[in-house]
C-alpha cells in the first residue's frame, strides 16, 4: 500500500503565516503538522512508501525539511507543477497526478496534509482488510451548527455510508469526514476517471459520487480531529492537541 499526503494547497486564509511556509510545515507545539501525520503512518506496516505532493512554490521547502528528517519508510516529494491558488489542481487532481506520474498500482491511503488527529490509523487498516472496500475516518463534531462547515456523513447500522453532503445547510448527522481515506486500487482507478469530468478541487466530491456506486465503510472515532483552516483553529490546535 502507498500513502499520499496532500500538501499542495496555498492556505491563503492563513496569510501571512503561509506566505512563505506551507501549512503542513507550520508548527504545533514545536513540531510540523506533517510530522504528526507521518508518526501515525509509521504505525501502519502495510504502507511501504509515502508520497507528499506539493506545488512549485513550496517544493524546495519540503525538500529542505526532508533533508533533515529521519523516517523508516521511503518518502518521495512530488511537485504538481502549479504555482498559485488560481491554477491549483485541487485534492483529487493531485491524487490523480501522483497515481499517474509515480505509476502507483497499489491500494492507496490518502491523508490531507493540514489534518491533525489523535486517533490511530491501524483500526482503519483492519476494517479495510475486513471489508475490502473504501474506508473513510469520521469524527463526531457533536454540534449541528459546526456540522454545516464540513463534509457530513450518515451511516447505517453496519457503518456503511448512506448519505454524504458537503457543508450542508441542514445536516442529517454530525459525523464529519476527516480527510483520511483508504482506497482499494480499483477504486483509485475510478478516482482518476472521475477527476477527468468532475470538479477536482475537493476529495469529498468523489466520496459523494462513490458511495452511490459501491460500498464505503466508516471508521468512527471519538479521538479528536483538528481542521486547520484559519488562524483561530491553528491557535486552538496548538493549545489543545495532544498528539
Amino acid at each position: 500500500m502507498k500513502a499520499v499526503i496532500l500538501a499542495a494547497g496555498y492556505a491563503t486564509r492563513l496569510y501571512p503565516l503561509t506566505k512563505n511556509t506551507p501549512k503542513p510545515l507550520l508548527n504545533i507545539r514545536g513540531k510540523p503538522i506533517l510530522e504528526y501525520i507521518l508518526d501515525k503512518l509509521e504505525e501502519v506496516k502495510e504502507v511501504d512508501e509515502v508520497f507528499i505532493i506539493t506545488n512549485r512554490k513550496f517544493f524546495m521547502n519540503f525538500l529542505k525539511w526532508h533533508s533533515g528528517f529521519k523516517y523508516k519508510k521511503k518518502i518521495t516529494i512530488v511537485n504538481d507543477q502549479t504555482d498559485s491558488n488560481e491554477n491549483r489542481l485541487g485534492s483529487l487532481g493531485d491524487i490523480k497526478f501522483v497515481i499517474e506520474n509515480m505509476k502507483i498500482t497499489d491500494d492507496l491511503m490518502v491523508i490531507a496534509g493540514d489534518n491533525l488527529f489523535e486517533f490511530s490509523i491501524k483500526p482503519m487498516m483492519e476494517l479495510f482488510k475486513k471489508r475490502k472496500s473504501a474506508i473513510v475516518a469520521l469524527y463526531d463534531v457533536k454540534d449541528m451548527e459546526l456540522a454545516t462547515l464540513y463534509g457530513i456523513v450518515t451511516v447505517d447500522k453496519n457503518g456503511k455510508i448512506v448519505d454524504f453532503e458537503e457543508k450542508p445547510k441542514n445536516p442529517k448527522s454530525t459525523l464529519a469526514s476527516t480527510g483520511v481515506y483508504i482506497y482499494p486500487k480499483a477504486t483509485a482507478r475510478k478516482l482518476i476517471e472521475f477527476s477527468k469530468s468532475h470538479d477536482a478541487d475537493k476529495a469529498g466530491n468523489f466520496l459523494e459520487w462513490l458511495y452511490k456506486k459501491e460500498g464505503i465503510y466508516c471508521h468512527i472515532t471519538s479521538k479528536r480531529w483538528f481542521d486547520i483552516g484559519s488562524l483561530e483553529q491553528l491557535k486552538h490546535a496548538d493549545k489543545e492537541f495532544a498528539g
